[in-house]
């Protein structure tokens, strides 16, 4: 990793690297090794697996769960997963409600719901994005109507990532009408099993179902299911987005995909001799490993200043803005690595075109194509990209 660390770090490293190889399933890593994806069931093993462990939450507080770790342990168990192949665990619950609940929840949200987090019983999906309503999220138009002891909310949300799986949303309705538009959201629990819930596929362009739009007809939420005060809910929202942009950076998952990038550049012929030898795709290479070690960095320092106390919105949507073009960098480059298979998608694969014993063939060549495709999305979810350079320019004030 070139970084100092103390011997204590470094005997957590090989601590962690020893978990890796004797905990972490074959069968999930070979997947996550070719981008293929996962099923609900893998996931929850994983889930379970870390918990088993007491890593699952690694930036929860002891006291709910989490197994006290500093941010430079968080760091190297996260590049270290990534670079065995290991997944990243269900996120909605672990790192965007958790921190939320944790924040601003009642002691009886807290006791109820993040235990049921950490065993698997809830599998929560995020109500933020709306139609009209992505990057700009403030314009929201999801109303909840206080009528006696339960909320009832109308509207619709899109882009709900693994909503398919999900029996909880965390949701942000518009409860009050204000003249500023960040005022008058509230934040609210939903059961998906609720009546008056549609959960409707969305097939995304490399032909994946991964999101989804729910529409709310006249949902009854208990009055307790409430997050923090109403009409405050925009900074739980802002709390939650600050915790998922730092996670975007993915300084592991570009590593891990640098690594098989560099694997297949050394297996795939281009005139008669690897692809890694020729000068020009070498200095492609080259420039994408120097992004990654700024941002690598960048990282390590913005997770120490947390750990000191600081760190700011401006370094979580700087870490987002740099992850998310490294990894869409790294991805356009694998498909060019490629070659004649790299535009191709998986469903015009046939059995016999067949897949080396190197991990580089026609199938692993479409998965490429299906990642490049995927991962467009990186830096448009979270905020976009455009959005986050605003929050950057205001927070410095620009």
């Amino acid at each position: 990793m070139n970084l100092d660390f103390t011997p204590s770090e470094e005997a957590f490293r090989q601590q962690v690297l020893d978990f890796l190889r004797t905990d972490l399933p074959a069968d999930i890593a070979a997947k996550v090794a070719v981008d293929e994806r996962l099923s609900r069931e893998d996931m929850l093993r994983w889930h379970a697996i870390l918990q088993s462990r007491g890593w699952l939450a690694n930036h929860w507080p002891t006291a709910y769960g989490g197994p006290g770790w500093t941010a430079t342990q968080r760091y190297i168990f996260e590049y270290e997963s990534a670079m065995a192949n290991a997944p990243r665990p269900i996120q909605f619950g672990i790192n965007m409600l958790g921190p939320v609940l944790i924040k601003f929840g009642t002691e009886a949200q807290k006791a109820h719901y993040l235990p049921r987090i950490l065993d698997g019983s809830d599998w929560w999906c995020q109500g933020y994005s709306e139609p009209g309503a992505g990057s700009d999220l403030a314009s929201l138009k999801t109303t909840a109507e206080l009528r006696g002891d339960r909320w009832v909310v109308n509207g619709q949300k899109t882009w709900t990532t693994l909503g398919q799986f999900a029996n909880k949303m965390f949701c942000l309705v518009r409860s009050e009408k204000t003249e500023r538009k960040q005022e008058g959201i509230s934040f609210l629990l939903i059961d998906m099993d609720s009546p008056g819930i549609e959960v409707r596929p969305i097939i995304t362009i490399d032909g994946e179902h991964e999101v989804n739009e729910v529409f709310l007809s006249d949902v009854e939420v208990p009055v307790d299911n409430l997050v923090g005060q109403p009409g405050h809910g925009w900074t739980c929202a802002k709390y939650l987005l600050g915790y998922e942009r730092t996670g975007m950076a993915g300084v592991g998952y570009a590593y891990a995909a640098l690594e098989r990038l560099k694997h297949a550049a050394a297996t795939v012929q281009r005139r008669g001799r690897p692809l890694l030898s020729h000068a020009d795709f070498r200095k492609e290479l080259s420039l994408l490993e120097i992004e990654a070690c700024n941002l690598r960095v960048t990282n390590f320092r913005t997770l120490a200043a947390v750990e000191s106390g600081g760190g700011s919105a401006a370094a979580a949507s700087m870490l987002k803005i740099q992850g998310s073009r490294l990894r869409q960098a790294i991805n356009a480059l694998s498909l060019k690595a490629m070659g004649a298979y790299g535009p191709k998608v998986v469903n015009d694969l046939t059995d016999e075109a067949g897949l080396d014993l190197q991990g580089i063939g026609p199938q692993a060549s479409s998965r490429a194509s299906v990642t490049y495709l995927n991962n467009r999305k990186l830096s448009i979810f979270g905020g976009s990209n455009e959005i986050q350079k605003n929050i950057i320019a205001k927070t410095i004030g620009l």
